[in-house]
């Protein structure tokens, strides 16, 4: 169980995709839109999954084999989908607007990182009403895939104003945030209600793991 101890943490970053929404519908039924305008078969839903939360580039590129070229057409073939309907096959997990409101009401500064572009996670943060927790909402610029989690919360770190980095901790679903995170110098918790197993969270060394909203708790 974590405790977020008010004497030593102020800011709480939150990664998006699979720590705040279930945004897996969307995302898969973009990437089955974009294989099949490609040609390409042999992926299932289930088999997709695994292309919830990494960065595109990576996804395309390191998965499917493409080289560069192929990479930049994918994803524009794929957000033709995703700008369109993909954004809002999507929920929030149940717990979370619950643990936002009580982590405000302590006196924490909340903000986002994600890989998703910047400009969608704002859209997908102001439908379901959450976007008033965040301080800040930093995500990649459209259109550059070659940001990395690590770059993103740099960025929000510079944002936020950080100058003591044992201030702040970093909540994911993959190995992508605790990398992230671990490479700016920061913790992270992992979440086993999200995309990524126990397994994988393990390996990539998160500080601490829960499996709910709920197992984040205050010291008052």
């Amino acid at each position: 169980m974590i405790i977020l101890d008010k004497s030593t943490i102020k800011y709480i970053l939150y990664d998006l995709d699979g720590t705040l929404t279930d945004s897996a519908r969307g995302i898969v039924n973009s990437f089955k839109y974009c294989l099949s305008e490609l040609g390409i078969t042999g992926w299932d839903d289930e088999a997709l999954l695994k292309f919830v939360g990494p960065p595109l580039r990576e996804s395309f590129g390191v998965y499917l084999g493409m080289n560069e070229e192929g990479v930049d057409n994918a994803i524009k073939i794929y957000r033709t989908y995703y700008a369109d309907k993909g954004i809002f096959e999507n929920s929030v997990y149940d717990g979370i607007p619950e643990a936002l409101e009580r982590l405000r009401q302590a006196g924490y500064i909340q903000a986002v990182a994600t890989s998703k572009p910047e400009v969608y996670a704002k859209k997908i943060l102001e439908k379901f009403e959450l976007s008033g927790y965040f301080k800040d909402i930093c995500g990649i610029p459209l259109g550059d895939e070659s940001m990395t989690k690590a770059q993103v919360i740099a960025e929000s770190l510079n944002r936020l104003g950080v100058t003591d980095k044992s201030q702040v901790v970093m909540v994911g679903d993959r190995d992508y945030d605790i990398k992230g995170a671990h490479s700016n110098g920061i913790p992270c918790i992992g979440v086993t209600y999200g995309y990524g197993s126990r397994e994988e969270l393990e390996s990539a060394g998160a500080d601490e793991i829960v499996g709910s909203p709920g197992e984040i708790m205050l010291k008052a």
